[in-house]
């Protein structure tokens, strides 16, 4: 084992193969290496042993650690903690400073033939090889699908697939994602990133956002595919949000679109406390399927709430009072239920949100973007929404066969905070795998994670693949963190390394990727001028676009080149 000292640390490494002695010329030759070295007898007939009893194959190793200063006291110290981390390897250290020339030049490609053969040892392929694994030596999926990011190093371009490599290799097994990142650790912009390279890669994306990340990745889209794609639903008095759960382009409805129709109006019935009768759920799934079959067999009526609604004031409500079989008013009531759905019907308070006339059917839109921040906190209208962006995504997981699928939800507490929410989270983590799709939850805040047992049970434990940014700001709960994550002490130094040295010359970030617990790298999300406007969540640098874009007729795209050629 060598030891040069240096300021930069830089392993080489080298082995090299050699044939299997038989009988006593392997031990003639060993023992003459060894006499020369002083090594003992017995050692090497332990060691021959071994190889011949378990077929093992002998190498010539070699391993440094190359280093310099300028400075004595820092070479000194440099010293002293390169020996006591190869101590803890079991590993004896030599400092060498007569061939740290001769050693340098042979560890360059090429020039392995002057490597000095005395400055070898013997050992096996097993703990040769291991000293080959380090963490900066990337190399890129031989996969076609994945996304863009770079050695952290170097800055050299690599190709990751951290989706169906990993699954095909048997180091995942779903393709689910959890991310985690302070505020400003670039959390949005690297998502941005990734779903940008998944949507262009025929990826079914819907966002669940709060606080306009997505919006100018959104609206590029829908420029680009000229109003065919990218559809972001948000809500403003202006222009409230508004939705149509009765409409599709086919008039078809499986089961779980009618059981989501159901579960909708459910919600809108009846509070959390309340609990729901057999007979209620039976009786109004009974309505949402008689009037499923009046539309399809009239299509002059308009498939929406209001006509909905009609329907369960007269021809149904009649319908149960003429039964044979009298539905009694305890055990389903519906002019409660029309009482308390009145609001959603035409001239009530919000006649707006189940009535939409865009008529626009979200399974075949391929990026959808749902920013709910301003309505978070309404308890009468951000529970409808939800379960409608579920409904949205479960019809676009079980009816799109071999289509990948993608749903995001963006700070995951705020989503979770209704109980019907959580449920089809727990529902989609578990069974998103088996539809060629996948669930990402992002967040910010450490302590609703910890504290949260939907995110802790249903969320972690069913995302394989785990992406942390900068975790500066929790570096003293950070312990709490790997607990929760299982993270091993390596990936935690892994993490806590991010943005800890970058290059001043480079604008990036860096990101940490862990999968399956078996495979983990610090990655760079480095990108062009252009791509960072797009993606920037800096509020300033997004009115800088959006005032450009509207003086070029709302050529958001035109805008950002110009921007970007000036940056330049």
């Amino acid at each position: 084992m060598e030891v040069t000292m240096s300021r930069l640390l830089v392993t080489n490494k080298s082995f090299e193969l050699l044939e299997p002695y038989e009988g006593k010329l392997s031990r003639t030759v060993l023992r003459g290496e060894s006499s020369r070295k002083g090594a003992d007898l017995l050692d090497i007939d332990q060691y021959l042993n071994e190889a011949h009893s378990f077929g093992l194959q002998s190498v010539r190793a070699h391993f440094n650690v190359l280093a310099w200063s300028d400075d004595v006291q820092e070479l000194r110290h440099i010293r002293n903690d390169v020996g006591s981390q190869l101590a803890l390897m079991e590993c004896r250290p030599r400092h060498n400073t007569v061939d740290a020339a001769t050693l340098y030049w042979a560890g360059m490609p090429g020039n392995a033939g002057d490597f000095p053969a005395e400055e070898s040892f013997y050992t096996f392929i097993e703990p040769a090889v291991c000293f080959f694994t380090e963490e900066t030596n990337y190399k890129s999926s031989s996969s076609p699908f994945g996304i863009k990011l770079c050695d952290r190093v170097s800055g050299r371009p690599l190709h990751l697939d951290i989706s169906d490599e990993p699954m095909k290799k048997g180091i995942i097994t779903n393709r689910n994602k959890f991310v985690l990142g302070g505020s400003g650790s670039g959390k949005s912009f690297f998502m941005n990133h990734l779903v940008r390279q998944y949507w262009e890669q025929g990826t079914h994306v819907v966002l669940v956002d709060t606080g306009n990340s997505y919006q100018g990745l959104c609206e590029l889209i829908r420029r680009k595919t000229k109003g065919e794609d990218g559809v972001y639903f948000t809500y403003t008095e202006e222009h409230p949000i508004s939705f149509n759960p009765f409409y599709t382009d086919d008039y078809y409805f499986d089961v779980e679109k009618k059981d989501s129709i159901k579960t909708l109006l459910l919600t809108l019935w009846k509070t959390e406390d309340d609990k729901i009768t057999k007979t209620e759920s039976g009786e109004l799934g009974s309505a949402v399927n008689a009037y499923i079959e009046r539309i399809r067999a009239d299509r002059n009526i308009v498939p929406c709430f209001d006509s909905f609604y009609e329907y369960l004031r007269d021809d149904y409500r009649r319908e149960l009072e003429e039964r044979e079989i009298r539905v009694s008013r305890e055990d389903f009531n519906i002019d409660n239920m029309l009482i308390t759905l009145r609001q959603y019907y035409k001239g009530g308070r919000y006649d707006f949100l189940l009535n939409s006339r865009a008529n626009i059917d979200l399974l075949s839109k391929r990026f959808v973007v749902f920013e709910v921040d301003s309505i978070k906190e309404n308890k009468e209208l951000f529970p409808v929404v939800t379960i409608i962006i579920m409904e949205a995504f479960i019809n676009k997981m079980r009816r799109l066969k071999g289509v990948r699928k993608q749903l995001i939800v963006e700070e995951a507490w705020k989503a979770l905070s209704t109980a019907n929410m959580a449920e089809y989270l727990r529902y989609m983590y578990k069974t998103v795998r088996k539809y060629y799709g996948e669930a990402i939850v992002v967040t910010q805040e450490v302590e609703d994670i910890i504290s949260s047992p939907v995110v802790k049970e249903a969320i972690i434990n069913n995302s394989d693949c785990k992406i942390l940014l900068d975790q500066r700001k929790f570096m003293n709960r950070f312990d709490a963190i790997q607990s929760l994550l299982g993270l091993t002490d390596k990936e935690k130094a892994q993490i806590l390394s991010i943005n800890q040295s970058n290059d001043p010359s480079r604008k990036y970030k860096e990101v940490w990727i862990g999968l399956g617990g078996v495979q983990s790298a610090v990655y760079a999300t480095e990108v062009s001028v252009p791509e960072y406007l797009a993606y920037t969540t800096e509020e300033t640098e997004k009115v800088e676009v959006q005032r450009l874009a509207g003086e070029l007729g709302g050529d958001m795209e035109l805008a950002i080149r110009q921007l970007a050629e000036g940056k330049r």
